[in-house]
């Protein structure tokens, strides 16, 4: 495979994409996805459990880095979505050259991005956690993390990468198995090295950076193995114009959607700060929640963008439809199940963080009022994710900027006003309704005009699908 020119080798995954009934596609796309960001949301969970062992600033340290990683992870995630809508939408139209250029750049790309974050971690850490708060312990616990994931980034941004370049050729399950073994390594090396090894903080950390290398590891092997779309040389490295110009106008909306998390993070953190570090630690457990109800629904995305790419290229315009449609019923119903659950046990879910009598008292009520917005932002990041893969990443921008930081922030900045902490935990809620209204609205008009242009560019080649299967 190796030596064969990129235009003649045999596309097999890939083509599955466009053939394959949509239900049995997006079982098959999706669910090793679902289960692979299900366990990563384990491990960030099970991550802060451990060090909420060690204290409740220890806890409200890694609250206050998430905004830190969340920008990592937007840079990671942005450009994996970009190569991976480049990739599948070339091997629909049957241009292998191009998917394989796309993959090549995206190596470049992150390795640029590690040698970013070895710079920042080095020389910014404290800093960081010096404007958010006084309390020397969080700054030292903060500052301690937040410097070694970030000066070993480069695994993570590999990691990301390789597995979304896996999904864009067909390969699901590889992709799974990559970001399990990384989650589960990390789950296992948590308390080895916090506890056993005495490291604390910096354990936790040193566990992080050693799954993500893992994981790292294991997608390039499969890529190596199992892609046959897409090869790896040097030479084809170095970043070309028109490649660049599309992988960042699909994947900067995604960018935005994970940095906004990060903006958003910052200036939510300054407010329950406002009201006391309790409240900053429950806001943080609360993150760590949700993403159990997400991260199945992000999971199926990444599998769609490759259904939506492959099939808007290929002119299989009806597939792609159905898809979405699907996919909303699919992800309105895990979160609406995982809301059920939240409202039913606050308390032992709050327990498993160590959280005290104060910290109860905070989170029944944060974690009940914050789980009403899930559902409907779980068919907002849907329709935003089918946007992208579109070429409607201006729709996708505007409705993740009013999400994630118009609106949530500004509803909580009012509602801190009435110096009420209760009430502030309906912010979320409001920001989910209001921005899936507006989704929604987008969505009916998006997708007539798709279907118009579609039908306008393809009927002379008679090649309009009709059969949504």
């Amino acid at each position: 495979m190796a030596d064969m020119p990129a235009q003649n080798r045999k596309a097999t995954a890939q083509e599955k994409l466009g053939t394959m009934p949509i239900g049995k596609l997006l079982v098959t796309m999706s669910v090793p996805m679902m289960i692979s960001m299900f366990i990563q949301a384990l491990y960030n969970a099970v991550d802060s459990m451990f060090v909420a062992r060690l204290s409740e600033d220890a806890l409200t340290a890694v609250s206050l880095a998430l905004p830190i990683q969340n920008i990592m992870i937007a840079l990671a995630v942005g450009t994996g979505v970009g190569v991976n809508a480049l990739v599948s939408r070339s091997l629909g139209e049957g241009n292998l050259r191009r998917a394989e250029k796309a993959a090549n750049v995206q190596v470049f790309l992150d390795a640029c991005y590690g040698v970013i974050c070895v710079f920042l971690g080095l020389f910014f850490s404290r800093r960081f956690f010096e404007n958010q708060t006084d309390v020397e312990t969080i700054i030292d616990y903060g500052a301690q993390y937040v410097s070694i994931v970030t000066i070993f980034s480069f695994g993570m941004f590999q990691a990301q990468g390789l597995e979304k370049l896996l999904i864009a050729t067909g390969n699901a399950t590889p992709s799974m198995i990559a970001q399990a073994l990384g989650a589960i390594l990390n789950i296992i090396l948590d308390p080895i090295f916090i506890f056993v090894f005495g490291l604390g903080v910096r354990g936790a950390a040193i566990a992080t950076v050693i799954g993500q290398y893992a994981a790292g590891v294991c997608a390039l092997i499969f890529n190596l193995r199992r892609n046959t779309a897409t090869r790896f040389q040097f030479k084809q490295m170095l970043p070309d114009l028109k490649i660049l110009k599309f992988i960042y106008s699909v994947g900067f909306p995604s960018m935005i959607t994970v940095g906004l998390s990060a903006i958003t993070g910052y200036l939510l953190n300054g407010i329950y700060l406002s009201f006391s570090t309790t409240a900053t630690a429950v806001y943080g457990v609360w993150i760590k929640l949700q993403s159990f109800g997400f991260m199945p629904v992000f999971g199926m995305n990444n599998g769609t963008l490759a259904i939506y790419s492959y099939n808007y290229g290929a002119g299989k315009l009806d597939r792609l439809f159905k898809t979405l449609r699907l996919s909303m019923i699919v992800g309105a119903l895990i979160t609406l199940a995982v809301t059920v659950l939240y409202e039913c046990i606050p308390v032992p879910l709050l327990r498993l963080f160590n959280a005290s009598d104060y910290m109860l008292s905070i989170g029944v009520t944060a974690v009940r009022r914050c789980a009403l917005s899930m559902t409907f932002g779980a068919v907002t990041v849907i329709i935003t994710s089918s946007f992208q893969s579109l070429g409607r990443s201006r729709f996708a921008l505007m409705i993740n900027i009013l999400r994630q930081v118009v609106i949530q922030v500004a509803a909580a900045w009012v509602l801190s006003r009435f110096g009420r902490l209760e009430i502030v935990w309906f912010s979320p809620l409001i920001s989910e309704v209001l921005t899936l209204c507006v989704a929604a609205f987008l969505c009916k008009k998006v997708m007539a005009k798709v279907r118009a242009e579609g039908e306008a560019r393809l009927a002379p080649q008679g090649r309009v699908d009709s059969n949504p299967s």
